[in-house]
């Protein structure tokens, strides 16, 4: 399995409840809307927890949390079976057009510069 990993940093004029709010009940039916489009096996979607909890994690591992990396407000995970799946999804106009709705949306409430996403590949230990 190919997975596009996307960790997502809100626009700062959301509160967390807004973007998760919004995320769930506006972005991810319209994901849904276009999986057979897209050829996209699954998508999930984790939304971040109370802070406190990953504060004390974060510290622990980084030195001190001065030191220690961002914290994302939600991490979206898509799957294809390969990328070839997902070259020939997004080379049809029904595709380009999917990816057009999608990325419209996205920059709803979406802060692009603080949010990097990647392709891996699906190694399972168990």
């Amino acid at each position: 399995m190919i997975k596009l990993t996307f960790c997502l940093t809100r626009l700062p004029n959301l509160t967390l409840a807004e973007f998760q709010d919004y995320w769930w009940n506006k972005h991810a039916p319209l994901v849904k809307s276009h999986r057979e489009t897209l050829r996209i096996k699954r998508y999930v979607q984790m939304h971040s927890a109370d802070p406190a909890f990953a504060d004390a994690l974060r510290e622990a591992r980084a030195g001190g949390l001065d030191r220690a990396p961002a914290i994302y407000d939600g991490v979206a995970q898509l799957w294809w079976e390969s990328m070839e799946d997902i070259a020939a999804a997004t080379a049809t106009p029904e595709g380009m057009e999917a990816g057009r709705q999608l990325l419209e949306d996205e920059a709803k409430f979406i802060d692009f510069a603080k949010s990097p996403l990647w392709f891996g590949a699906e190694k399972v230990v168990f």
